[in-house]
């Protein structure tokens, strides 16, 4: 507890009115001008407190640290010359995130700050000439007890800027209320000269707010999206929104998805539209942030319950919440008939061998994969691939494996569909309040097993035990089996001996990015940042590395010389045998008729098809 906390008073208003206003006069500056008037207040210390992380985005990113011009004044003093200095409060900064104002009594205060915002992610800010975007915690403040009182933001755009976000409006111009402080973070605001396209699905309004030139086709993507809201609907019985906003940044660079309860931001490559693979890759990434909706916003594991905004949130199920997600970001575009099962089984592949050659997998467990998100998943560094697994990835497979079983034992009758109804059903949807809006409630890792068992009607705790809270390897074939399908490595006829390095070319250099452990570059001394010059006496480049390889044999020992922190070095390796690097899903050889009926079942289409 800090000594600004301890000398607040114990009785605070019940009730005050927050007023924010959000101008951006120089947009080419980056920085978001934000006023906060206070009205009601009546105690002589007034606390303001930034998250330093938003929900969806499991990393402290500070936000403070992009507030400057911080000042506080009498809210309804003059402003003139001769009284602006008299109606100006003392304040003093308590910690990272934390700023007092001494309010003498006043009952009245502004706050004034600027926010810089010139990072273009969906979890940050971004100001420029052609548009503003905010997210709620990366932009207010909010006042500690006061956290479930309404807040009103009135934004001042540049002329001709027209302002997008799924908060109602209050009747004036420009200006929207949340309901709550986690209301107003769950509302991210594009601001500018974007594109809007407004369709109906299941008889209720969406939009697509889109900024960026890009190739986009937005008939095929509305009635793709259609397609996908239909078929994540019927999972839940319907749709728990009046209204649903897309806000698409199409850019140069960067990829992402950021869940909300009303809308998604997603962030993607302007030009990414032209091949069928590109597009799908997209239409996954709608599909996962509106599975959202549901899967963490409605249904959340404990720990997420409540949000904390000033520090880490634990849960040891993110496996579940993000990695079941991505696993129906898979399945529903095929449900929804926009790939077919070829397109399916190929992309399932490509999960499958990129979970198989992350050596990670034997290091982490998957709940402390989902544990340690705040100090790993976001900070990877080069010995990230060494040392943890994804949880969406491995939750992937995790919830690929349970709904396979599932499937197996009740032909296809029960599926994991079934327990993400019971998990709607129960914590989702737990008892309505005055206004018959669902009241969620967080589960526990338990109720989660025990919700998943009971569909199962198995016992499922050895497979928890082993595939959640150790490092076993998934055995995806006993799975795939009785579905008629199979793991196939690819061939290793062709394939380089096994050096275990990768590196890529930067600046005119060729820089060893990952080094695997144990492998011969790493016995052989090899470290990443190191600079690769010649393979025998030969120059090598990066994207010539594995033809190079070629024309060696596994126990082979070459002379690979490298600057190692500027220093030349020249060392013996010895190859080893090569190493699958792509597995294929593929049918077994003469599938029975139980395996044929069990793949229509699950995918839809005839075995004999593929």
């Amino acid at each position: 507890m800090t000594e600004a906390t301890q000398t607040r008073p114990a009785a605070l208003p019940r009730t005050v009115q927050m007023l924010y206003q959000v101008a951006m006069p120089q947009p080419e500056s980056h920085l978001f001008e934000v006023t906060l008037r206070v009205k009601g207040w009546s105690h002589n210390l007034l606390d303001l407190k930034m998250p330093v992380w938003t929900p969806g985005s499991y990393l402290v990113r500070e936000y403070a640290r992009h507030l400057q011009n911080f000042t506080v004044s009498q809210g309804a003093a003059r402003q003139d010359a001769d009284q602006a200095s008299e109606s100006k409060l003392t304040w003093r900064k308590c910690s990272k995130n934390h700023w007092q104002i001494e309010t003498d009594g006043v009952s009245e205060i502004e706050i004034r700050y600027r926010i810089f915002a010139n990072e273009l992610t969906v979890r940050t800010n971004h100001l420029d000439a052609t548009h503003g975007f905010f997210n709620g915690a990366a932009l207010f403040f909010f006042i500690p007890g006061f956290e479930q009182q309404p807040i009103q933001v009135t934004i001042a755009p540049p002329p001709e800027w027209r302002v997008t976000t799924t908060l109602p409006p209050s009747g004036q111009t420009n200006t929207f209320v949340a309901a709550d402080f986690d209301t107003l973070v769950d509302s991210p605001f594009e601001i500018g000269s974007h594109q809007l396209y407004e369709f109906e699905a299941m008889g209720k309004p969406h939009q697509f707010a889109i900024w960026g030139r890009s190739n986009l086709k937005i008939d095929r993507l509305i009635a793709d999206t259609q397609k996908v809201i239909e078929t994540e609907a019927e999972i839940f019985g319907g749709l728990p929104y009046d209204r649903y906003l897309f806000l698409v940044h199409l850019a140069s660079q960067g990829f992402g998805g950021l869940e909300h309860k009303n809308s998604c931001t997603l962030l993607y490559s302007r030009l990414g539209f032209r091949t069928d693979d590109r597009y799908n890759a997209f239409i996954q990434l709608v599909a996962h942030e509106f599975f959202h909706l549901w899967n963490i916003k409605r249904i959340r594991p404990k720990g997420l319950e409540v949000f904390d905004y000033e520090a880490e949130n634990y849960t040891p199920s993110l496996w579940f919440s993000e990695g079941t997600t991505s696993y129906y970001d898979l399945t529903i575009p095929l449900r929804a008939g926009i790939y077919d099962v070829k397109a399916f089984l190929k992309l399932l592949g490509k999960e499958i061998s990129q979970f198989l050659t992350v050596p990670g997998r034997r290091v982490q467990p998957l709940s402390e994969s989902s544990f340690d998100a705040w100090i790993k998943l976001y900070r990877r560094d080069a010995n990230s691939n060494n040392s943890q697994i994804s949880y969406y990835l491995k939750g992937e497979m995790v919830s690929l494996l349970l709904d396979l079983l599932i499937r197996a034992k009740h032909g296809n009758r029960r599926s994991l569909d079934d327990v993400l109804r019971i998990l709607w059903q129960k914590f989702g949807q737990s008892g309505l309040d005055e206004n018959n809006v669902g009241q969620e409630v967080g589960f526990t890792p338990e109720q989660l097993e025990e919700t998943i068992a009971s569909v199962a009607e198995t016992d499922l705790s050895e497979f928890f035990s082993r595939y959640l809270h150790t490092t076993a390897e998934l055995p995806f074939d006993e799975y795939l089996q009785p579905f008629g399908l199979q793991i196939q490595p690819e061939s290793l006829e062709h394939l380089s001996p096994y050096l275990g390095l990768a590196a890529k070319s930067e600046n005119g250099k060729e820089i060893v990015k990952f080094v695997e452990s144990g492998s011969p570059a790493a016995q052989g001394g090899i470290d990443p940042e190191d600079e690769l010059l010649a393979i025998d006496g030969l120059r090598i480049k990066a994207d010539q590395l594995s033809d190079r390889l070629k024309d060696y044999a596994p126990g082979d020992i070459l002379s690979l010389t490298l600057f190692h922190q500027d220093e030349l070095r020249t060392c013996s390796i010895t190859l080893g045998s090569p190493r699958p690097a792509a597995y294929q899903v593929v049918p077994v050889e003469k599938p029975s008729i139980a395996q044929q009926k069990n793949f229509k079942g699950w995918l839809g289409a005839e075995l004999a098809e593929l």
